[in-house]
Formats: structure tokens, sequence, C-alpha cells
């Protein structure tokens, strides 16, 4: 949704932020509706100073700054080279974790790891040993792979509720999920391109340093 046209609200702080929507930090333009003052809080309305996103942008604001926004804040992500369904998993995950649907986002960091295998050809009848397949087809540290097993099982806690691996599924637990999931991202599907781009910054030269 875009909001065109100058503001008049007066907000006792800027409104500052990555952009929800186009992913731009930048300070949030006012719009043509009063801001309403109760007690040290403010709400109001914004939009995106990006011309090619102008997102329309509701917040809540106290002496302390942003108390919250819709559509929420999103944690950002490096997505080059990602696979679409892959992509669109993880994007779920995040999407959940933002509105604090925490169990959700849980599940859908799980069903990442599906799509990753699945993109990879890893293959076995259970996730443990999709996972198992995917380290020997693979290079990537094992320390990301142990971590897709702790991921998937903590994505099996929140699907289930017989057994329990984790003491809880709360934003402290998926803030830490999405972190390690971001890294197993970067090495399945960034790292190579990251090489490849600094290797294409070398000059064009038949000599080889050896030194």
């Amino acid at each position: 949704m875009k909001i065109e046209g100058a503001g008049r609200g007066v907000a006792p702080k800027a409104v500052t932020l990555r952009c929800p929507s186009c992913g731009k930090h930048g300070t949030f333009e006012k719009v043509d509706i009063q801001d309403i003052h109760v007690g040290s809080t403010w709400f109001g309305q914004r939009r995106c100073p990006n011309t090619d996103c102008h997102e329309h942008l509701f917040f809540i604001q106290d002496s302390g700054g942003l108390v919250a926004t819709y559509p929420p804040q999103r944690i950002d992500f490096e997505k080059t080279g990602i696979p679409a369904n892959v992509l669109q998993a993880f994007e779920e995950a995040i999407t959940c974790h933002a509105i604090q649907c925490y169990v959700a986002s849980a599940i859908m960091i799980r069903k990442t790891l599906e799509e990753i295998c699945q993109d990879r050809s890893a293959t076995g009848d259970n996730l443990k040993k999709r996972i198992s397949a995917l380290g020997s087809q693979i290079i990537i540290p094992k320390e990301l792979l142990e971590g897709m097993d702790e991921l998937r099982l903590f994505g099996n806690d929140a699907a289930h509720v017989e057994a329990r691996v984790f003491r809880e599924i709360g934003q402290d637990e998926i803030n830490v999920s999405i972190e390690f999931a971001k890294e197993i991202l970067k090495a399945v599907y960034q790292y190579e391109e990251l090489l490849k781009k600094l290797k294409d910054l070398k000059a064009v030269s038949g000599k080889t340093n050896t030194t």
C-alpha cells in the first residue's frame, strides 16, 4: 500500500527503522493523519521514504523509543543464491517470528531444513538421515551440521506434545535458531559464490603466486 502526500502529524521522536517491506533503513515520512498522544505514548502512521516502496506503517512509540510497528519489523538476511522453495520456507519462519508466533516459526525453520535437503538431493526415510546424507554431499562445517540436527529436534518439539528436548519455545530460542539457520544458508548457498567473486577480483595473469 502506498500513501501519497506530505504529513502534518508531530511525534516526539523521528520514526527510524528498517522498512518491513523493502528492507531499506531510513526515517519514515509523516502523512496527512495527526498522531495521537496518550500520556507518554504516541500512536501514528508513517510511510517508507523509499519512493519505490512507500510502505504504510502504523507505530507505537514512548519515551524509550519504538514499542511496536505494523507491519512488524523483520530479521534481515542475505537472500542471494537461495532457491525459491528454501527461501519461501525461511521467510515464513521470519514472518512468524516477527508476529511473535514462535512455535510456528520453529516449525518453519524445520521446514527450511527439509527444503535444503530436497534441493541438494539428500535422501533418507527421515530428516535426521537426510541431514546426515547432506553432510556427505556438500562441504559444510561439522558445527553447522550438528546445528541442523539441533534445529530438527527444536522443530520436532514445536510440532509434537509428547517428548520434549528443549525446555521452552520462545523468543530467545527462536532468535538463536534463526541466526543459526542463516549461517546454514550461507554455508550451503552463498560461500561458494562469495569465493567466486573474490577470485574474479584477481588480476588475469599466467603466473601463480606460490609465496
